[in-house]
Formats: structure tokens, sequence, C-alpha cells
């Protein structure tokens, strides 16, 4: 072998063994950028428990709010079931009053009375209905219209024919009405 071949030979290895040496800093300074500190790893791991944390909360709170919304509700169907035997009530009431029999009148006011306190109690609130007041879609529902019996009745409540109830915030009965046209 001549002496430019050896030359050449020995710049191909040491350029070689450049790259080599460079190559594998490379790989490691990419390990470095792939390997997380300690720091990062735990700050990951504090976001990670901070996250499941307020996701629980949260779980927390909405179970309480449906338990606390399904004991308002719990007895809506037994509300409602009895409304029609307060309405019985109040008709029955009304049918007494007009026979003057004033014992009887008494013991089935008293009954009344107590019925509409327990149900008050339990969250049972009537809908207040007068004549003369607006009618509204939200609240009031619409039986009938009739012409109005002056201007200024028009579009507003003129009877009740039916009360309506709350359960708690909740309408479980909405007033029947009659309006004006």
């Amino acid at each position: 072998m001549s002496k430019q071949e050896e030359i050449k030979e020995e710049d191909i290895k040491q350029e070689e063994t450049t790259s080599q040496v460079e190559d594998k800093q490379e790989v490691e300074e990419k390990n470095k950028k792939e390997e997380p500190t300690a720091e990062e790893l735990i700050q990951a791991e504090k976001d990670k428990f901070l996250r499941l944390f307020a996701e629980f909360e949260n779980y927390k709170k909405r179970t309480t709010k449906e338990r606390i919304e399904l004991f308002k509700t719990a007895s809506q169907e037994l509300m409602t079931a009895l409304l029609p035997i307060m309405d019985d009530f109040d008709r029955g009431l009304a049918e007494i009053k007009k026979a003057k029999d004033k014992e009887l009148l008494k013991g089935m006011q008293l009954i009344n009375d107590k019925l509409n306190n327990t149900l008050t109690q339990k969250g049972l609130t009537p809908i207040e209905v007068k004549a003369g007041d607006t009618f509204d879609v939200e609240i009031h529902e619409a039986i009938t219209q009739i012409p109005a019996p002056s201007e200024d009745l028009k579009g507003k409540v003129i009877d009740c024919v039916e009360k309506g109830y709350k359960l708690g915030e909740k309408i479980i009965r909405y007033p029947k009405v009659v309006i004006g046209q």
C-alpha cells in the first residue's frame, strides 16, 4: 500500500470515529430530552391529581344536587293524586256554607285545614290567581276565552276554574283559567 492510500484509509477511519462520536452525542441528547426530569414528573403527577380531585368534587356536588332534588319531588306523585280530593273538599265546603249547618261546616273546615296544613308542611303551595291578573303562559293554563266584560280585562284572567299548585319551586298543576278576549 502506498502512503497516499494509507492516509486515505486513516482519514476514512477518523471520519467514521468522528461521526460515531457525534452520533452517540446526538443519541444521548435525545435520550435526555425524552426522559423527563424528576421535577417534571412530580409536576405531571400533581396536575393529574388536581384534575382527578376536581372531577371528584364535581361528581359529589352533582350527586348531592340530584339527591336533594329527588327528596324535594319524591312525594310529587302522591301530591298529584291528592289534588282532586282537595278540590272536592273545597266544593263540599262551598255547598255546606249554603246549607247553613254551622256544626257540619265547622267539622269539615277543621278537616280541610288539617289536610291543607299537612300538605303545606310537605312543600305544597297553591298558586294564587285572582280575576284581573295578567295572563301568563308560563304559569296559567287557558281553558277558554270569552268576550271581556270591560276593555281593561282583555288578555287578563276573568275566572279561575281550577286551582294550581307548586311543590317546592316546581309547578305540579297549572291553574285553569278563563281569559278575556
